[in-house]
């Protein structure tokens, strides 16, 4: 059985999709853009701003659930670019300072509403 994850702290869907679900013990948090979630618009600045909402958009939705950046297994990182990978990594960094998640990181062609980072996660309660 499933269960539909949803908070205000993190931004709606904008699409026909779930902030996240929780299955069997295990949290799928759909790929979260930089949106403030007050004000519904990608923040301001480049790629460390960007990356920073995005964690602090994950945040928000393993709270919701119960769960916690230790829960996290797995991290599914978009950027639109490479040559911000390493920025990207180093805020990413800061949330997983002990026994960070296994990770795949991608270079895509683009990101909806031109975010320039998405990262996907998933959490299992240990």
């Amino acid at each position: 059985m499933s269960k539909i994850i949803h908070t205000q702290k993190a931004p709606a869907a904008v699409g026909p999709y779930s902030q996240a679900v929780e299955a069997n013990g295990m949290l799928f948090i759909s790929g979260q853009i930089p949106i403030n979630p007050e004000t519904g618009k990608i923040v301001d600045g480049g790629i460390v701003e960007q990356t920073e909402q995005v964690m602090k958009n994950i945040e928000a939705i393993l709270n919701e659930a119960g769960y916690k950046f230790s829960d996290v297994i797995k991290s599914t990182c978009l950027l639109s670019d490479m040559a911000n990978f390493a920025s990207m990594n180093e805020v990413y960094g800061k949330y997983y300072q002990t026994n960070p998640p296994a990770r795949a990181a991608f270079a895509v062609k683009g990101l909806p509403l031109a975010a320039m980072v998405e990262i996907e996660t998933i959490a299992v309660k240990s």
